[in-house]
């Protein structure tokens, strides 16, 4: 128990200090690949327009803002669209966010953190999470939390940063992640160590067919993944049975 605690502390005391440079440094370093993936993560859940929504470790809301924009209706079929991250910072600029794209009545932000999601068994259609699994070591207890958070026939889709599998395309690409990322991150937001546990946390990542097997393992079914720009990230959509 002690070691969570450690580890929460870390993972939260580093996001809040990069908070201000978080959507800068994502679009640069991703080139806006950043975008497509939320877009397409969204796109691949095929939400009804009254689905009720729980973004985890929202950080800044990119993915909020995304699930509004698919789903442009203001009326009350809306449905609920929730927000969840236990560092104050990025939800401060989260809520700044919402409020400047007129989603601050439709989105609702809340201090929570992926381990022990603060909702009632069975409260929501899908679950969403991007590039916050890997921060979190006990991912089968965190993956059975989202599980009894869904509604039967629910989805939970997890977006994620991985490693390309084709050697040419792997080699530029760990160049790029090992000895480029960390130096531009690091001249940006002032934070060497978050840049650097970037690239070891993405390379110690399960590769999509172990973390596939995980998500199986916490009860979801139809368990499937896409990869994207390369297979520099990868989709897993997986989904609660109806009974």
């Amino acid at each position: 128990m002690v070691i969570v605690n450690m580890e929460l502390a870390f993972i939260k005391e580093m996001f809040d200090a990069i908070a201000p440079r978080y959507d800068f440094l994502n679009r640069l370093l991703s080139l806006r690949q950043d975008v497509y993936w939320r877009r397409t993560m969204i796109t691949a859940l095929r939400l009804p327009q009254n689905a009720a929504v729980l973004d985890v470790a929202c950080g800044t809301g990119d993915v909020l803002v995304e699930i509004s924009a698919q789903r442009p209706n203001q009326g009350p079929d809306q449905g609920l669209i929730i927000g969840a991250d236990f560092a104050p910072q990025m939800l401060s600029l989260a809520k700044d966010k919402l409020i400047r794209k007129g989603l601050g009545d439709r989105v609702y932000l809340l201090a929570g953190n992926g381990l022990h999601p603060p909702f009632p068994a069975g409260a929501f259609d899908a679950i969403t999470i991007a590039f916050g699994i890997r921060n979190i070591m006990d991912r089968e207890s965190s993956l059975s939390g989202f599980f009894d958070c869904l509604k039967p026939g629910g989805k939970l889709a997890v977006l994620e940063l991985a490693t390309p599998s084709h050697p040419f395309f792997l080699s530029l690409y760990l160049f790029y992640f090992s000895r480029i990322l960390p130096l531009i991150g690091a001249f940006f937001s002032k934070h060497m160590k978050a840049y650097n546990y970037l690239p070891a946390s993405v390379l110690n990542f399960p590769k999509p067919s172990a973390f596939a097997a995980i998500m199986k393992q916490a009860g979801f079914t139809n368990v499937k993944w896409r990869g994207l720009t390369l297979g520099i990230a990868t989709i897993f959509i997986g989904q609660k049975p109806l009974s």
